[in-house]
């Protein structure tokens, strides 16, 4: 049997260390993303032959076994994790296409989870919004300027608190208390900025007649890659959300060609929005099983 643990904060220097040797190509394989979404999505590790496998509860439709979280970070494979495991584990879920190919190659079926590609921008797209694709983009930003006194800062100790405090003023409109997912994403980024500084996240932060009523929060991913794990904007401010979008883009991105933002989880009006903004390419995930667990439960920027 392997030593399975549940992540903690303790592990995040190993865990860093994994992938930094081995870049990820998938959003969920960052510290942050899997340590702020343990309240909805417990996760497990273990080190097997020098390589990280990342874990989750499979639930009763598993019959209570875990289900491996993306392919391991290092140079086992999907198939070798799950020989070790055995009958510890039913499945494996977010699985890149190199790590479904090597599966499909030994008779393992596979399954394309549409609703968790990910999607990724070229960041000038993002902070130039040029061409005719991204007119509205622009007429929304123009309007915002042209309506609202708006600042553009980074997120730092000095205005972390201001920004927790927009997100809180953001669940009230939203009423995130009814709905599960929104309440635990809104954990999710109490528990980010509790760990911003530690953590080595970029932020950028807009202040509106001198109040911060929009944030983003991204972090490297690989050497051209960020992922952008939150943003958010008051939503009666007319063009914010679109403003926050570029001057994050254009200000704490400009180091990096491509952003990942993450998956649309199959809600169609986040998939929409997406693709207004028209993704340079998606990530395509697979599991070795037709449905994910219910509690399997991610971030959206």
């Amino acid at each position: 049997m392997s030593d399975i643990t549940p992540l903690k904060l303790a592990d995040r220097p190993e865990i860093n260390m994994f992938f930094h040797v081995y870049p990820p190509s998938i959003s969920e394989f960052t510290f942050t993303n899997l340590y702020v979404w343990r309240h909805m999505r417990p996760i497990w590790k273990t080190v097997i032959n020098d390589s990280c496998i990342f874990l989750i509860d499979g639930g009763l439709q598993h019959q209570n076994k875990k289900i491996m979280l993306g392919p391991p970070a290092g140079n086992l494979s999907v198939s070798e994790a799950l020989d070790y495991l055995q009958d510890q584990v039913a499945g494996a879920i977010r699985l890149p296409e190199t790590a479904a190919s090597q599966l499909q190659k030994n008779n393992i079926e596979v399954f394309a989870d549409r609703n968790n590609y990910d999607y990724v921008y070229k960041v000038a797209d993002l902070a130039e919004l040029r061409g005719r694709h991204y007119s509205k983009k622009r007429n929304h930003v123009k309007r915002c300027l042209e309506k609202y006194q708006c600042d553009y800062e980074s997120i730092t100790d000095d205005n972390i608190e201001e920004c927790a405090a927009m997100i809180k003023r953001w669940c009230t409109v939203r009423e995130c208390s009814n709905n599960p997912g929104l309440c635990g994403e809104y954990q999710a980024i109490v528990d980010t900025f509790n760990h911003y500084v530690d953590f080595g996240l970029l932020g950028g932060a807009i202040r509106v007649d001198g109040v911060i009523q929009a944030f983003a929060v991204a972090e490297k991913l690989t050497p051209d890659t960020a992922v952008w794990h939150f943003e958010k904007a008051m939503p009666e401010i007319q063009g914010l959300a679109q403003l926050i979008n570029k001057w994050f883009a254009q200000h704490h991105l400009k180091e990096f060609m491509f952003v990942n933002r993450e998956q649309d989880l199959g809600i169609s009006g986040l998939r929409q929005a997406k693709e207004s903004y028209y993704p340079d390419h998606l990530v395509p995930k697979y599991n070795t099983m037709p449905v994910p667990p219910k509690s399997d439960i991610t971030g959206c920027a």
